[in-house]
C-alpha cells in the first residue's frame, strides 16, 4: 500500500500557467506569443541587414589592413581654438586635384596623343562621345579651380605663420606641388592641339629657355628637339599624364601624413594662454 505524499509548503506550490498568461504577466518576456504559445522572433529589417553587411566587410579589411589606428588618428584629431573655413582650402585642394585625375582618366580613353589626330579626337570628345562636353569642361575649369585653390592655401599657410618650426618641411612640400601643378597645367594646355594652345606653348617654353644654366636643356627636353616636332605633343602628354600626377600624389601623401604629425596652428588673432594666466582664470 502507498502512503500519500506529504503536502507541499505554500511558497513552493506552483500553478502551470496557461496559454497567454506569461505574456500578460511580463509583457512576453518569456519568449511565447500570447496566441498559440510559438517562440516570437523579430525579422531584421533590409536597414538592419545592410548595416550588418558593411560592419562586416569593414571588420574583415580592418582585420587585414590594420587601418584603424590611423584612421582614428586621421580623422579624430584635436584641432585648435579658432578653427574655421580657412582650414579647408587644403582639403579643397586635394578634391580639385581628385577631380582632376578622375576626368582625366575618362578623356584619356578617348585622346589621341599624335600631332595629326590630336585636334580631331579633342572635337570628338566634345561633339560626340557621351557626357564628353561635361567632363572635358569640368577638367579644363578645374585645373584653374586648383590653381586658384592651391594659392590661396599657401597664402593662408603664410600669413598664419603655419610655415615655422616645426613645419618647415611640409611648407617646401607645399611650394613644390604648387610648382608641379603649375607645370602640369602648362603641359595640359598643349594637348588640345588647337592654334591657341600651339602658339602659348611655343612661347612657354621659349621663355623657359632663357633661364640661365638649365634654361636651353630644359627648352630641349621639352622640344623633343631643337624645334617643335610630333614628339613635342607625345612628350607634353606623358608628363601630364603619368609623370606629374604621380609625384603630386606621393607628396600629397607625405603632406598629409606631416599635418596628422605636428597638427595645425592656432590663427594668429588668438594668443595661448601660459600656465599661469590659466590657473588664475
Amino acid at each position: 500500500m502507498r502512503l500519500p505524499s506529504p503536502p507541499l509548503p505554500k511558497a513552493l506550490r506552483r500553478t502551470p500557467p496557461r496559454p497567454g498568461d506569461g505574456d500578460r504577466r511580463n509583457g512576453g518576456r518569456n519568449g511565447r506569443n500570447g496566441r498559440n504559445g510559438a517562440p516570437t522572433t523579430t525579422k531584421p529589417t533590409p536597414k538592419d541587414q545592410a548595416v550588418e553587411g558593411v560592419a562586416s566587410v569593414v571588420g574583415w579589411l580592418d582585420e587585414r589592413t590594420g587601418a584603424s589606428p590611423f584612421l582614428r588618428g586621421f580623422l579624430y584629431r584635436k584641432v585648435p581654438k579658432g578653427t574655421n573655413w580657412y582650414y579647408t582650402l587644403g582639403s579643397a585642394t586635394m578634391f580639385a586635384f581628385l577631380s582632376q585625375a578622375v576626368t582625366g582618366v575618362f578623356l584619356a580613353m578617348y585622346y589621341e596623343p599624335d600631332s595629326t589626330r590630336a585636334y580631331e579626337s579633342a572635337s570628338r570628345i566634345t561633339n560626340e562621345v557621351f557626357l564628353g562636353e561635361f567632363v572635358r569642361g569640368m577638367h579644363r575649369w578645374g585645373s584653374s579651380v586648383m590653381i586658384i585653390l592651391i594659392f590661396l592655401h599657401m597664402g593662408r599657410t603664410f600669413f598664419f605663420g603655419a610655415y615655422k618650426y616645426p613645419r618647415e618641411l611640409n611648407w617646401i612640400i607645399g611650394a613644390v606641388l604648387l610648382i608641379l601643378t603649375m607645370t602640369m597645367s602648362f603641359t595640359g594646355y598643349l594637348l588640345p592641339f588647337d592654334q591657341r594652345s600651339y602658339w602659348a606653348t611655343i612661347v612657354g617654353v621659349n621663355i623657359n629657355g632663357t633661364g640661365p644654366l638649365v634654361g636651353p636643356y630644359l627648352n630641349d627636353f621639352l622640344y623633343g628637339g631643337p624645334d617643335f616636332n610630333a614628339t613635342t605633343l607625345a612628350r607634353f602628354y606623358s608628363i601630364h599624364m603619368l609623370l606629374l600626377p604621380g609625384l603630386i600624389a606621393a607628396l600629397i601623401g607625405a603632406h598629409l601624413w606631416l599635418v596628422m604629425k605636428h597638427g595645425t596652428t592656432a590663427p594668429p588673432w588668438l594668443k595661448p594662454r601660459d600656465d599661469h594666466e590659466n590657473g588664475h582664470s
